[in-house]
């Protein structure tokens, strides 16, 4: 289900809570630990919350699986399609068969290898589309799933889908109630828009800061400017941040939760990687340590206890290799 113009597309507390007792049956809460390193280069008492635990290796899961479980109580679902830079695909894919349902995934050309094997693994067909990016993978699922009895799981639109990722501050605030602020990764924006609904209505001190990549910075813009602004292109590492056609309703959400937005460069993602793997003993993705890239930058007005969201660990052997040369 998509949200129409005027649409309530925050998720209530009573929501997320039934999210958080779903999850629960298919895994515990992600770990928290201490960051010394990040700690001592900024002063401060850093917290990484370890999103790579999750099945799939990212908190798509979360979304993935609450979305598509309440699309399933409103009437059968034959098949569920997603369009996807891999982390999406390879949660539809793991909450496909949990439910015993086919999964088709569309993804650009190129796409992340390691991420296009979790998806292969998880028994979803794959179809991969001629561009190089998500808008045609997103045109030709879209025109799939006009068949009968096939749900397009649409993680920027999906009403029920941000209620999963929500549950990531209800872990946090059991596990540190003084923790701050959040750093989360910015992509289709449904992991922030979640985030930032629960913590206004938890615990509405706690600073939310979102981070985009310099290289696809439409959400960024369009926070910054009020309006959707998008880009002609979105060519970063971070595939999990590549997004370039803003959704309004989405701007409009996160002009109203989020407190702050970052950019970081390729060469911050590529260091932050390679800080987390040797420092902290975090394996991360691009998109899942730029949280931390975001806070090695700008340190400013996060308090004095921030919690760095890693959302994902799904990285290419050529990119770690990279990351460890640039550092």
């Amino acid at each position: 289900m998509s949200a129409g113009p005027g649409v309530q597309i925050q998720p209530s507390l009573a929501t997320i809570r039934e999210a958080q007792k779903l999850l629960a049956k298919y895994f515990a809460p992600t770990r928290l630990i201490h960051a010394p390193f990040l700690g001592e280069r900024v002063g401060k008492n850093v917290y990484l919350k370890l999103e790579t635990e999750l099945p799939t290796g990212s908190f798509k899961v979360r979304g993935a699986l609450y979305a598509l479980a309440e699309r399933m109580k409103k009437g059968t679902v034959r098949e569920v399609v997603a369009s996807s830079t891999g982390n999406h695909g390879a949660a539809v894919a793991y909450a496909a068969k949990e439910f015993g349902i086919a999964a088709k995934i569309f993804l650009p050309a190129n796409c992340n290898p390691v991420k296009r094997g979790r998806i292969a693994t998880l028994g979803a067909v794959i179809v991969e589309s001629g561009g190089g990016d998500l808008a045609s993978a997103f045109e030709l699922a879209a025109e799939y799933a006009k068949q009968p009895g096939v749900f397009f799981l649409n993680d920027a639109t999906d009403v029920d889908l941000p209620a999963g990722p929500a549950t990531i501050v209800c872990e946090i605030l059991e596990q540190l109630p003084k923790a701050t602020a959040i750093f989360v990764p910015m992509g289709d924006t449904a992991l922030i828009r979640g985030i930032a609904a629960a913590a206004k209505q938890i615990a509405p001190k706690l600073r939310i800061i979102g981070v985009q990549a310099e290289r696809a910075p439409a959400y960024y813009l369009s926070w910054k400017e009020g309006k959707v602004v998008g880009t002609e292109a979105c060519d970063t590492i971070a595939d999990g941040l590549a997004t370039r056609t803003p959704e309004a309703a989405n701007v409009r959400e996160v002009r109203k939760l989020v407190d702050d937005v970052v950019l970081v460069s390729e060469e911050e993602m590529l260091q932050a990687i390679a800080t987390l793997l040797v420092e902290e003993h975090v394996v991360a993705e691009p998109a899942g340590a730029a949280s931390a890239a975001a806070l090695l930058k700008s340190s400013d007005e996060c308090g004095d206890c921030p919690v760095l969201l890693v959302s994902g660990a799904n990285i290419s052997r050529e990119v770690l290799r990279w990351a460890l040369q640039v550092a």
